[in-house]
């Protein structure tokens, strides 16, 4: 992703980044007339392609509502830190957020750091919604956590059943990432639903963070001739992933979940050949018509220069659930807060939202096709 000049123009709003060196991009307003929202992402370090993104997207939507009148009638002080995305270094600007005053956050976007996170702004019951955490047992940390995006399993489950019912598939394999609760979380919930579809799993293959050479497994992959191939990883991964796969003959349809988006700018246009006919799912698509996404895509575009990831509308929805729960709340007393945003009831970008009991979002899944290094549009698969 590019990096990003932040240009705020006549709005009262404060960036904190990259080390934590406040920088104030336009003049600042009485404290008094401010409220202040953190946020925490990954802006520097391998992970940081994530943290930009998304960030990209709060920082829009907090433009735009200092825009449009702040919130409660004073303007949004989005005080953001880099957590290099390591889960110590996240709690503790988690922790320097709450000496800055901030009255909820909006972050983080890793599932380990959004874990650790958690666990300590329970302790503050602190308003929390992290925009992209996946990993199941974030939300479990408090009552005051929720989540923009959908869990690991749920999109196990969803996957499961687009092999089934949509690829019309009889046999399956798997590539798994043993060294991430990501890739686990979907891989064991794909497994369980495959079963109780009647899917036959014919091949189960591990590896390890950082591995770049996959051909062993692929090859014992390849001997099974699945019709298709779960890949639950990150798009580095499933680039290299993919391209080996064809490579020593694999043949299947691949699949995999949200972490596949960004998977062609990981290729060579040259090589889009070995993702070409894949399909994975994820939170919105450019391709819909509705205003909302057509409007957040225009914006976006404008300020960045850039197309946006999903990330980015899960964070710049997550940004307007925080500013339409305070609103609600009438205050920045967090116990109002928390309670108003159990009782979110929310059309974004990424679709209409409700909260379950466990804080995570009710929401469809949609499946995006890959045509020619295109995210094509496949189909909405809603919640039962």
């Amino acid at each position: 992703m590019k990096k990003f000049t932040l240009m705020l123009l006549g709005l009262s709003f404060l960036i904190t980044a990259c080390g934590g060196e406040k920088e104030a991009t336009t003049k600042k307003t009485d404290e008094a007339a401010t409220i202040k929202i953190g946020g925490l992402g990954p802006l520097t370090g391998p992970l940081a392609i994530y943290g930009v993104t998304a960030t990209n997207g709060s920082k829009l939507a907090f433009e735009e509502i200092n825009k449009n009148g702040g919130i409660l009638g004073k303007q949004v002080e989005f005080v953001l830190f880099d957590e290099k995305g390591d889960s110590t270094e996240a709690v503790t600007a988690y922790n320097r957020l709450v000496d800055e005053g901030v009255v909820a956050l909006v972050g983080d976007i890793t599932s380990k750091p959004s874990l650790a996170v958690a666990e300590i702004a329970a302790q503050d019951n602190m308003p929390m919604i992290t925009p992209t955490g996946t990993q199941f047992n974030i939300t479990e940390a408090g009552p005051n956590v929720f989540r923009v995006c959908f869990t690991d399993p749920y999109q196990g489950v969803i996957l499961a059943n687009l092999a089934k019912n949509n690829l019309k598939a009889n046999t399956v394999a798997i590539m798994v990432n043993n060294s991430s609760d990501y890739s686990d979380g979907v891989a064991e919930a794909f497994i369980k639903e495959a079963e109780r579809l009647g899917l036959k799993i014919v091949a189960k293959e591990g590896y390890a963070e950082g591995d770049k050479d996959f051909r062993a497994q692929l090859t014992k992959v390849a001997a099974t001739n699945p019709d298709v191939l779960l890949v639950p990883d990150y798009y580095e991964q499933v680039a290299l992933i993919t391209t080996q796969a064809r490579e020593v003959g694999v043949k299947s349809t691949f699949i995999g979940p949200d972490g596949w988006d960004g998977v062609a700018k990981a290729l060579d246009s040259s090589a889009y050949g070995a993702v070409e006919n894949s399909y994975f799912t994820n939170h919105y698509s450019v391709e819909d018509t509705n205003e909302k996404v057509q409007n957040f895509l225009k914006a976006y575009r404008e300020k960045y220069k850039d197309e946006p990831s999903a990330f980015s509308a899960l964070s710049y929805d997550a940004a307007y659930l925080m500013k339409d729960a305070i609103e609600k709340a009438g205050s920045t007393d967090k116990d109002a807060i928390v309670k108003a945003m159990k009782e979110s009831d929310f059309a974004g970008v990424t679709g209409h939202l409700r909260f379950d009991e466990k804080n995570n979002p009710v929401k469809a899944v949609t499946v995006l096709k890959v045509v020619n290094g295109n995210y094509t549009f496949d189909s909405v698969i809603q919640p039962e």
